[in-house]
Parts: structure tokens; C-alpha cells; sequence
């Protein structure tokens, strides 16, 4: 196993941690999913069940990530799990998808909702892909200076973003409760492909619940720091994510709200007029500005990790507290997708790719118990955690793919383009994984 990174770089505890969770899940899938769901299920019952699972699954993942964590004291996510736990290409495969899809897409995912939701006060001169394009080149700057500056500014803006959605909630269950009094919600007959399909889009929401373990090699304490943060971060956006969607779902006639991308602020008009609706959008524009700075945050460190192991430029690597070269070019490829890309055909492709890697992340956790022993790998729950959460992520994934295989045709190619890659990188550099 590599040498645990300096020690002055392990300044981050619970409570950061646990923001940074929180502010990698509350994105721009909670405030888009339940308008394109409603669309494809005809009913908020069946939109609040799929969140319901998908708080489930995220809890279960969590969970069993924070087992991986404790054992492996690393920065890195996927990539540093699959290549110690399984072989270096699947961990290759993983940090591949993560710099494509799973950092710079939902980056480029969430600054494109940033965009959607401030788009009325906007100039019609300017593009709305300029606001976006600002926060991730913010966020850039933010997270190249000293790591605890950073994490501050994050936990501080996610401290309001929680309070002011919860407020939001308690407000709009009261006004939506009068509402379902006089006019009940439809009912649909349930329909398994589209709602594997919603349910990849939900747990794409639910997806930062993984966030401490990308800079676990940066936490005090990381054994018990990074399960404990997890879990709170899970455990809270959980529940603000259910009271959250019924709200949404329930605000408003379903025609009115089916396959809106500003979901959230389409239902805060139907029960609070516009100064609700222009209060919501600023919380949500400061919920997705907290998101894109967690994931340009977070994102680099598995491309330092896969430099630091040879099977990447060495330019991306640390260069002193921060991984500077790394950042920018996440950065650089954030924008570039932000401006290239549709943000339903975004939550489609990512929310596939990344429950593949995450269910493989988890089988790698089960292959290190059965090779090093209960002992050495101790899993809360094993094996049923573990298990249900690889097999549900593994069955949804082959059901989305079933019901909307030619949708995901760029996510396949992402696969594609990660095999040739590391065919080519191994060819001009000697495997450093095993050091």
C-alpha cells in the first residue's frame, strides 16, 4: 500500500467532511429530476417512491463506502479502491469516467441548472452559459489556494443553503397540504422501465453521498472521520430531499410541472407567487454554486492520485497543499462540456455511469473482506449492505440501459475511450500502482 500522505495535509474533520457531502448532493439533480420524472410517471407517488429508494440505496452506499474509507485512509474514490481491491485498469476505468463524466459532466450539470434557474435576470444579450462558465472558473480559483480557506467557504455557504431549503419545506408542506385537501393527485399505473429510468436520475442526485472519500487522504482521523461524515451528510440530505420533492410534486397540477427543468421554482410560484418563486431561485443558485465548488473541489484529487501512481501526466499531481495543474484542467473541460451539452441527456449518462462504478466500487470492498478477512475489513451490516446495494445499482443500470440503451451511446463511449487510454498510457509509462 502507498505511503499515507503528509500530515499536514490531513486538516479536515467530521463537520467538513459532512459539508462537503452535502454540498456535492444537493446539486442540480433535486431541482430538475422530479419535472422530467413527473413526465414519465404521470404521478407524485410514484416520483416520491423513487426518492424514497433512492435514499435507500444512497445509505446503503454510504455505508459501505465508509468501510472502503476506513480501510484504505486515501484520497482518490473509485479510482484507488478498483486498482487496490480489484486491478489497475478498473480503477484506470473509474478515474477515466470520474474526468469525463462523473466530476466534469455533473460540474458542467450542475453550472448549466445555475444558468436555467437565474436565466429571467439575465440580459438576452448574454449567454446563460456565461454564469456558469464564471462559477467554475470561481471555483477554480477558490480551490488552488490553502485547502482549509476552501473547505470554510464551503461549509459555511452549505450551513445556509440547508437552512434556507428547510425553510422552504416547512413553508410549502404547510400550503401544499391545503391544497391536497381540495384537489387530490392523480394516480398512474406503475411502469418498471421508466421508473428505472427516473430512479437513475434520482440516485445521480443522490450520488455525492461518496464525496468525503475523494479527500480522505486530506482528513484527520480518516478510520473514523470519513464514515461518520458519510453518513450524517447522507442521513441529512435524505431527509431534506424527500420533504424537498413533495413539495415539488405536489405544488402544482402535474401538466403544469411534468418535464420542467426549473421544477423548484415552478412550484414555489404555485404556492408562494413570485416572491417565492424569486426567493427559491436565489437558494438554488446558491446550492448549485456550492456544488460546482465541491466537485472542482474533489475531483482533482483522483487525478493527482492516478499522476502519484504513474498511470497519469505528472502534471497533474500535488504541487504543495493543492493539486493545482489537476484543478484547472478540470476546470478547463467543465466548461467546455457545460457549453456542448443538453441537461437531460447529461442526468441520463451520468446517473448510468456512475452506479456501474460505484456498485463495482462496493464488490471490490466485499473482495478485500474475503481476501484479507472479517477482521481486517469490518462492514456494518455485511453482507447484506453491501450486497443489495451492488445488486440494486447493477440491476437499475441494466434496466436503464434496456429502456434507453441509444440515449446512453456517449456514456459507452466514455467506457470505449477509457480502454484505448489506458492501453496507450501503459505503453509510454511503467505500472507504479503496486509501489
Amino acid at each position: 500500500m502507498p505511503p499515507a500522505p503528509p500530515h499536514d495535509r490531513r486538516r479536515l474533520g467530521t463537520a467538513h467532511l459532512a459539508a462537503l457531502v452535502v454540498a456535492n448532493m444537493i446539486g442540480a439533480g433535486v431541482f430538475t429530476s422530479s419535472g422530467f420524472a413527473l413526465a414519465d410517471l404521470g404521478s407524485p407517488g410514484w416520483v416520491l417512491a423513487a426518492w424514497a429508494v433512492g435514499g435507500v440505496l444512497a445509505v446503503l452506499g454510504a455505508v459501505s463506502y465508509g468501510a472502503l474509507a476506513a480501510h484504505l485512509r486515501e484520497s482518490g474514490g473509485e479510482y484507488l479502491f478498483l486498482s487496490r481491491a480489484v486491478h489497475p485498469f478498473a480503477g484506470f476505468l473509474a478515474g477515466w469516467v470520474s474526468l469525463w463524466a462523473g466530476f466534469t459532466g455533473a460540474i458542467a450539470l450542475a453550472a448549466q441548472a445555475l444558468s436555467t434557474y437565474l436565466a429571467p435576470w439575465l440580459p438576452s444579450a448574454v449567454p446563460a452559459d456565461v454564469v456558469g462558465t464564471l462559477a467554475i472558473v470561481g471555483a477554480g480559483v477558490l480551490h488552488t489556494g490553502e485547502i482549509e480557506r476552501g473547505a470554510r467557504v464551503q461549509t459555511a455557504l452549505v450551513a445556509l443553503k440547508v437552512a434556507a431549503l428547510a425553510a422552504f419545506v416547512a413553508f410549502g408542506a404547510a400550503r401544499v397540504s391545503q391544497a391536497d385537501a381540495a384537489t387530490p393527485a392523480p394516480s398512474a399505473a406503475f411502469a418498471l422501465g421508466p421508473f428505472a429510468v427516473s430512479l437513475m436520475w434520482i440516485s445521480l442526485s443522490y450520488s455525492g453521498w461518496n464525496a468525503g472519500v475523494y479527500v480522505a487522504g486530506e482528513a484527520r482521523d480518516p478510520e473514523r472521520t470519513v464514515p461518520r461524515a458519510l453518513l450524517l451528510g447522507t442521513l441529512v440530505t435524505t431527509a431534506l430531499y424527500l420533504g424537498l420533492n413533495a413539495v415539488f410534486v405536489y405544488a402544482a397540477p402535474v401538466d403544469e410541472l411534468a418535464g420542467r427543468p426549473d421544477v423548484a421554482a415552478a412550484a414555489a410560484r404555485a404556492i408562494g407567487g413570485t416572491a417565492l418563486e424569486t426567493a427559491v431561485r436565489v437558494v438554488i443558485a446558491t446550492a448549485l454554486l456550492t456544488s460546482v465548488s465541491s466537485m472542482v473541489m474533489i475531483g482533482p484529487r483522483v487525478y493527482a492520485k492516478m499522476a502519484d501512481d504513474g498511470v497519469f501526466p505528472r502534471a497533474f499531481a500535488f504541487t504543495g497543499a493543492t493539486p493545482r495543474g489537476a484543478t484547472w484542467l478540470q476546470v478547463a473541460l467543465a466548461v467546455v462540456v457545460l457549453w456542448a451539452s443538453d441537461l437531460r441527456e447529461q442526468l441520463t449518462n451520468l446517473g448510468w455511469l456512475l452506479g456501474i462504478f460505484t456498485a463495482l466500487a462496493v464488490l471490490g470492498l466485499l473482495r478485500l473482506r474475503a481476501r484479507n478477512g472479517a477482521a481486517a475489513v469490518p462492514i456494518p451490516g455485511s453482507p447484506a449492505v453491501p450486497a443489495v446495494f451492488a445488486a440494486a445499482s447493477l440491476a437499475l443500470a441494466g434496466l436503464a440501459l434496456a429502456q434507453a440503451g441509444a440515449v446512453l451511446v456517449p456514456a459507452i463511449a466514455v467506457l470505449g475511450s477509457g480502454v484505448v487510454a489506458y492501453v496507450a498510457l501503459r505503453r509510454r509509462a511503467p505500472d507504479r500502482t503496486s509501489r
